[in-house]
């Protein structure tokens, strides 16, 4: 049986199991077959001593007789826990584990013995997808596979690390989980009794120990990781700039900059009830990218400092207008 007709016959019983009965015409939109296809199936697993049973007439169809349930005892742990990844793809490359996804998603969570139960809770504590993109061409880091294995095992991880000053330092690290940002890695790991992050395509050398250390139970990786984004986000705006808004530069700033920085300065900003703009002072990353991300709100927003971003802007609108007038 080829494995392509294996993976149909399993889902077919799934189906099954999951409904009083089915159609001939419901199975095959769900399995992409002919009806005829169907039939066949049905024998196929009928003679194979799956009690299917097809109901003769307009109304009929198949179903299970005699609380037939299949429980796949086949589902190793690895294809459990690539189960609960396997809506992404690039992730599952990149660590190896696109084998085991295509084997468990011909078996199914429902199904899982007691002693896998737990995939779902260890891989949701050990790895967090943060979705937004930042513009950049991912890259697989050369040494993620051995700390993957680390962070799957509990295992403590020797590391040469390249900071970003450039020094290279040591590190033991106990890795508790993996983030994908953008297509950049990073490992969440305990050093020195501490939490920290580390960009996985830093190390330069890892080596994976045969001591498991003992989790943290109250470490929760999509909290941590969000609150280590944010203060990496309010550490990158260093600069200042003043800013009058018109209703609709107020409402469209959080779209062209940093939004918790757009928000903070919306909510102390003072309104002009006559004019009807609000005059804000706005945390920016430099005056550089300041002025390419305001530039997109035009005459909504007028820079009143500092001076230079003023300047800056002047003669863009003069090079606007020799354009157009």
């Amino acid at each position: 049986m080829g494995l392509m007709r294996a993976a149909r016959l399993i889902k077919l019983v799934l189906l099954l199991q999951s409904r009083p009965s089915m159609t001939a015409a419901e199975l095959a939109a769900e399995l992409e077959v002919s009806e005829r296809t169907i039939t066949r199936d049905a024998l196929a697993l009928s003679e194979a001593g799956v009690p299917v049973y097809a109901d003769r007439g307009r109304t009929g169809g198949y179903r299970l007789v005699g609380g037939y349930r299949t429980r796949l005892t086949g589902l190793a742990r690895g294809e459990a826990e690539a189960l609960f990844l396997s809506g992404l793809p690039g992730a599952l490359r990149d660590l190896g584990l696109a084998d085991a996804a295509s084997a468990a998603r011909l078996k199914v969570s429902a199904a899982l013995l007691p002693s896998l139960r737990d995939a779902p809770d260890a891989v949701g504590r050990r790895f967090h997808l943060d979705a937004p993109g930042w513009y950049q061409e991912p890259e697989t880091p050369e040494l993620l596979a051995p700390v993957a294995e680390a962070v799957w095992d509990d295992r403590r991880l020797s590391a040469r690390y390249l900071r970003g000053d450039g020094e290279e330092v040591e590190r033991e690290l106990e890795p508790y989980g993996l983030v994908l940002k953008a297509g950049v890695w990073y490992v969440c790991a305990r050093a020195d009794s501490s939490f920290r992050t580390y960009r996985v395509d830093r190390f330069t050398a890892v080596a994976v120990g045969e001591e498991r250390f003992v989790r943290d139970e109250d470490f929760d990786l999509p909290s941590f990781w969000e609150e280590r984004a944010a203060e990496f986000a309010r550490s990158l705006l260093r600069a200042e700039v003043v800013l009058r808004l018109s209703e609709a530069g107020a409402r469209r700033l959080p779209h062209v900059t940093d939004r918790a920085a757009a928000e903070e300065a919306l909510a102390a900003g003072s309104r002009d009830g006559e004019t009807g703009r609000t005059t804000v002072t706005l945390r920016v990353e430099s005056e550089e990218v300041a002025f390419s991300q305001l530039l997109g709100l035009g005459p909504e927003a007028e820079v009143l400092a500092p001076d230079s971003l003023r300047a800056r802007f002047l003669e863009a609108a003069r090079g606007l207008a020799g354009l157009y007038l």
